[in-house]
Order: structure tokens, then sequence, then C-alpha cells
């Protein structure tokens, strides 16, 4: 995981800091199949790390933004293209917001979240299947139980996809996330 930082308070729920590099993509799955591994969850991994992969990349693409015409004329690469700031009086580099991936795992779900700088949500367009992007939001929720966005307060989003993590029913604990009552989007059981 040579561009990311990795964090974790709570063995549980663990955060990487991700590079606005789309070297990040690669970063993101390498950090989940890590965390997978650890937790005992690794028949998760696949469909996990196409999720973090789509949610990494709508991140860079849409938060962050691919170069312009000028930026490439100019020699600007996604892996130089300053990140929004996070507003207050004082600005330095550390107030940066950048992109995260967390994973948070409470018996038997687990959740994916990738936050990033945009407070714009995201956007499910129709399927082109001759398209060759524009497909992401579907496979997330193809491949996760629920998944859906919330602001954060200041600036940027979070976005998430619930997996279960085994097949036992939740047991009401504290820690059980309710998919009825966690997000936007929610597919059917």
């Amino acid at each position: 995981m040579g561009t990311g930082t990795a964090l974790a308070v709570d063995p549980d729920v663990v955060t990487c800091t991700l590079a606005p590099r789309y070297e990040a993509v690669r970063t993101a799955r390498d950090f989940a199949r890590t965390t997978l591994r650890q937790w005992g969850l690794d028949d998760l991994f696949d469909d996990v790390a196409l999720v973090a992969s789509e949610l990494v990349t709508n991140a860079l693409r849409h938060a962050i933004g691919e170069p312009t015409a000028a930026d490439l004329r100019t020699g600007c690469s996604p892996s130089r293209i300053a990140l929004p700031a996070q507003p207050g009086p004082a600005q330095s580099l550390d107030s940066r917001l950048p992109i995260r991936i967390s994973l948070v795992h409470r018996a038997p779900q687990l959740v994916c979240a990738v936050s990033d700088p945009s407070s714009d949500g995201p956007v499910t367009r129709e399927a082109d299947f001759v398209a060759e992007s524009g497909r992401g939001l579907h496979l997330v929720d193809s491949f996760s139980r629920s998944w859906g966005w919330h602001p954060l307060a200041g600036a940027g989003k979070v976005v998430w996809a619930l997996f279960e993590a085994d097949d036992a029913p939740a047991t009401g604990s504290e820690h059980s996330l309710d998919p009825a009552s966690a997000g936007r989007h929610r597919r059917s059981a």
C-alpha cells in the first residue's frame, strides 16, 4: 500500500487515505484485500474490491476531475490536480480534503465507504452498453446489499456500500446496521 496511509483506532474500523492519482484504485483494492484477510473475510474480497474500485474511480473522476485539454498542454496530470480545501479562515496543505476508503465490520455486516471532497451526490446514469464508462453505480448496486451517500459537514461526501459478511441473521446488537434506515439507495433482498 505504498501511496496510502492506514489508520486504525477500532480494530473493526480501518481507513486508508489515498493519493489523488489513478494508482489509488489499486491501493484501495490492496487495502481491502489486507483488511478482509485480517478479519477472516477473504470470501468477500471479489465483491468488495469491485465496489471499492468503482467508488474510488468515481471519486477521482468526479470529485478531483479529469485533466482538461489545457492541463494536458501544460503537462498537468491528475496526480497534480489540487484537491478542494476545507472552508475556514486559515487554509494550509493539511486542510485539503483527501479521498479516503474505510472498511467497517460489524458482524454480520461490512461497510465499504469512500469519502471525497465533492459535495455533489453520485448520479446513476441510464445503462449504455456501448459507452466506455457510466456503469459503475450499477455494478455497486449489483454487488452490494445496498448503497447510498451522505454529505459531510462543511464540504465533501461519503458514498457507502453494505455487504453481508456471513449468512447469520442480524442479532439486533447496537453495532448492527439497518439498511432500511441507513441510506438513499436500497435493493430488495
